[in-house]
């Protein structure tokens, strides 16, 4: 399974996935058809599946077009989202699993940026060791998402879901927001030393317009402040101890940032 890389709108990145043998492909969070399209069309493929993360516009916007030009494509989101979704016919819950190409991935129910937000972790193909997961507008590079239908306990709860996977996890979030995520996170980890080497690492990427996704879940574990509630560097930043707690002071110093 190859992976594809497309930055459409202001900073979003919808991710292609496919399968060079079958030339057939899915998306992840088509925002927008135009640009997806083109990438099928260079490479050739059929589209067979959309995975979307969540309702937001910004990650559904391309569905009904998508839908148009692969009348067969199959469209997946959760179960709480239905009603929500362009096109859904597939509705996901925490545990079930779904299939493209040689791989299979498990659905993780993930609320509090939306109430249905789901992920796909597609675990380690045998020849690189490295999974795969896809998280929507939960986990970003050096961020998370802003609490829009949900709640700090939630959110705790669903990103320790994600905490727990392997280190050599690569995170294809849907944003490019790494560089000022960081500028945040070193404002209330400020001695995170590994977390000044990726700032300064970053500020140069995003010089030359890199993109700074994917990143490896076991960075995001040592400098990502919403993944470090249970470090005294942030209890302390947050004067507080309880999970939510110090998830709901960071994110709300987020919010004003």
């Amino acid at each position: 399974m190859k992976i594809e890389i497309i930055p459409v709108l202001s900073d979003n990145y919808v991710f292609l996935l496919w399968d060079e043998q079958t030339k057939t492909a899915a998306v992840v969070d088509p925002a927008v058809a135009k640009p997806v399209l083109a990438k099928l069309k260079e490479l050739d493929l059929e589209l067979v599946a959309i995975f979307n993360t969540h309702h937001h516009s910004d990650h559904v916007g391309g569905n009904h077009k998508l839908q148009h030009a692969f009348p067969n494509v199959c469209i997946y989101g959760g179960l709480e989202d239905k009603g929500r979704i362009p096109g859904q016919k597939v509705y996901l819950q925490e545990g079930d699993q779904v299939e493209f190409s040689d791989r299979t991935a498990s659905i993780f129910f993930i609320p509090g940026h939306t109430r249905g937000h789901i992920s796909y972790y597609f675990p380690p193909a045998e020849s690189d060791g490295i999974g795969e997961l896809f998280c929507g507008d939960t986990i970003f590079a050096g961020g998370c998402g802003r609490l829009f239908e949900g709640t700090p306990a939630q959110m705790v709860d669903s990103i320790g879901k994600l905490r727990q996977l392997p280190d050599q996890t690569r995170v294809w979030c849907a944003h490019e927001y790494t560089l000022s995520n960081l500028k945040f996170a070193i404002t209330v980890d400020a001695d995170n030393q590994v977390l000044q080497s990726r700032l300064a690492q970053v500020k140069k990427e995003r010089d030359r317009n890199l993109f700074t996704v994917p990143s490896l879940l076991g960075l995001e574990k040592q400098t990502n402040p919403f993944l470090r509630w249970d470090q005294p560097a942030l209890q302390a930043t947050a004067t507080q101890t309880e999970p939510a707690r110090v998830f709901g002071k960071i994110r709300g110093m987020k919010d004003l940032f």
